[in-house]
């Protein structure tokens, strides 16, 4: 049974017996992986509080060969985050941001870009201004680093480059086919939905690196539609919704 040491964010928590906790956790190194911390909640633990949901902890682990859960044998408390236990709709984003980590990972599939997106999302949650859009750039991030990213820049059937030729243009995305559709190639495509072309440019700037996602000049219905068209990528994938989409206001 190899030991591993890694940073980890708490995820999931389940008391078990009458002492232990099941903890599922997003790990740098080994992605998502569920491990039994024995005696977490005993008042002298060892683990302290760094087995709190949506803590950050320096953890070893003891991996174990078999489908049995990994043994947490350590837990070192890092990092919390202030805004989390100040702020009630900070602490619905984050609650959705581990919900989706949960769903959306298979185990011990690592990937630390989704890892360290993830941190920087729950460290600037306080930031009412912005939160909506930094929640969008996380579910793009989720997208992206897991192979799930719509085609967002040519038609996903025939590979014409879509570009509007004025900003009350639409464009047609294809929720089952994964991304946009040109002109000719949209009949016969179910699930098809029509976006803007300012919408389109929404998405865009908020899935690649830049400051372009900060654009204050984006009119309030381009947001929403950005957040009905990743929200429903996002319950295609996962085969329903997820129960905290509804209070992030998707």
């Amino acid at each position: 049974m190899p030991m591993v040491r890694t940073q980890a964010l708490v995820i999931r928590t389940v008391d078990v017996m009458e002492t232990s906790k099941v903890v599922t956790l997003f790990t740098r190194d080994l992605g998502k992986t569920t491990a039994l911390a024995k005696g977490a909640r005993r008042l002298k633990s060892s683990f302290h509080a760094a087995l709190d949901l949506l803590s950050v902890c320096d953890m070893v682990l003891l991996r174990k060969s078999s489908e049995t859960l990994d043994l947490a044998t350590e837990g070192v408390l890092v990092e919390r985050f202030g805004s989390l236990r100040r702020d009630l709709k900070a602490l619905y984003a984050g609650y959705y941001i581990s919900e989706l980590l949960s769903e959306l990972t298979d185990l011990y599939d690592p990937h630390p870009k989704l890892y360290d997106a993830a941190i920087v999302t729950l460290r600037t949650l306080g930031d009412e201004s912005l939160r909506e859009r930094r929640l969008l750039r996380f579910e793009l991030a989720c997208l992206r680093e897991l192979g799930f990213m719509p085609e967002l820049e040519a038609c996903v059937h025939c590979g014409a480059w879509i570009e509007s030729r004025s900003r009350e243009d639409s464009v047609a995305f294809g929720l089952a086919t994964g991304g946009v559709l040109c002109r000719d190639c949209r009949p016969g495509h179910p699930h098809v939905a029509t976006l803007s072309a300012r919408t389109l440019d929404a998405l865009r700037a908020l899935s690649t690196p830049g400051s372009a996602w900060r654009d204050p000049s984006w009119p309030r219905f381009v947001l929403e539609s950005c957040r009905a068209t990743v929200a429903a990528v996002l319950c295609h994938l996962i085969g329903g919704r997820p129960r905290m989409m509804s209070l992030v206001g998707a």
